[in-house]
């Protein structure tokens, strides 16, 4: 198996993406070959094609915004802690957001789906052709892949042996607490896409038969402070799993399992659960409501999808500065300064 892409960003504290830390892996199967640029800006040992591919998944599968400052000035970077990390990796590659977005141009767009996990996007070429570009949950769009470029640029079948590689790599970066994304796209034939303007509004972009380009693990280390609220919340028991604790079940549990369980077996696990991951909106909601039933007062917060949950709870939480509109109308406290410490503070009163 030829040399696959892989990549690793950490961010600051402050989300911002950080350069000194940054850095790229190829590896080679079934060999000790390991290439490492630190930070990962050269991409000289890279086909012009996989650098193509990828600056223009990078620039138009997103919903952040690169902004050109004056001469002098660093570029900004405008979005989510995510989003922010992969697309100035872009620019450290040479992606000039601007003109990419404006050489292609966007006929159809998938936003993200918490149901689904991913984003995805249908970009027209200036040569007419069409890529529909896929970027989210790395498990999820390796398993609608089909193939993959190697380092040569080239197109390979995705056998067995290759997602078990591929599958092993993304554990690896699960392991080391990196959030992981894969990056794939896929070419359209002309007669599949449709013309008109509300066939393109209906249209259900492909999902599957995908050319799988990276996998993208992400990293924010904890700000200050946050090590010793972790803490404090340990010995109050507010459900925050202990270093040394047992990562199975029921201790660690997914959303799938938690929503496949009758309403009495919910209740019965429950109180032993400290951390539920890969969960939906309607996942968190159950947790909530057998908390609830079983006599706790629930504290919750995140996103605009979990809404359902945040209603539900005895006390609701938002960040005011990263926190989404709809996350602050459905809840009682807004933190402003977007500080896990801080929720600490709430917590004793």
């Amino acid at each position: 198996m030829k040399n696959a892409l892989f990549i690793s960003l950490r961010l600051h504290e402050d989300n911002r993406l950080s350069r000194s830390l940054c850095y790229l892996v190829a590896y080679r199967f079934c060999s000790t070959l390991k290439m490492k640029n630190d930070p990962p800006n050269d991409t000289s040992a890279l086909p012009l094609k996989i650098v193509s591919f990828l600056v223009e998944s990078v620039a138009q599968n997103t919903t952040s915004s690169v902004f050109l400052p004056d001469a002098g000035q660093e570029i900004e970077v405008s979005g989510s802690p995510t989003e922010n990390g992969i697309l100035q990796w872009g620019v450290n590659i040479g992606m000039n957001f601007v003109a990419v977005r404006s050489e292609s141009s966007i006929i159809h767009a998938f936003p993200f789906n918490s149901k689904k996990k991913r984003g995805d996007v249908a970009v027209k070429r200036p040569d007419s052709e069409v890529h529909v570009h896929w970027k989210r949950a790395a498990e999820i769009v390796l398993a609608a892949c089909t193939r993959y470029m190697d380092i040569d640029g080239q197109l390979v079948l995705l056998n067995e042996e290759n997602v078990e590689y591929f599958k092993k790599a993304i554990e690896d970066m699960a392991s080391g607490s990196l959030r992981c994304v894969a990056i794939a796209y896929r070419p359209c034939e002309a007669e599949t896409v449709p013309t008109g303007e509300d066939e393109l509004a209906q249209w259900e972009l492909p999902e599957g038969d995908l050319v799988l380009l990276a996998i993208v693990g992400l990293k924010d280390p904890c700000r200050k402070g946050v090590r010793e609220a972790v803490e404090l919340c340990v010995k109050a028991e507010c459900g925050i799993l202990e270093s040394n604790a047992d990562a199975e079940e029921p201790n660690l549990i997914e959303g799938k399992s938690f929503r496949a369980m009758s309403e009495d077996q919910r209740l019965e696990v429950v109180e032993k659960i400290f951390v539920m991951g890969r969960s939906s909106p309607n996942d968190k909601l159950l947790l909530v409501q057998a908390l609830r039933k079983r006599g706790h007062v629930v504290v919750t917060g995140d996103g605009t999808n979990d809404a359902p949950a945040l209603h539900e709870a005895d006390i609701g939480l938002a960040m005011g500065i990263q926190g989404t509109e709809v996350a602050k109308e459905s809840i009682d406290i807004i933190i402003l300064d977007d500080d896990f410490a801080s929720v600490v503070k709430i917590l004793y009163f």
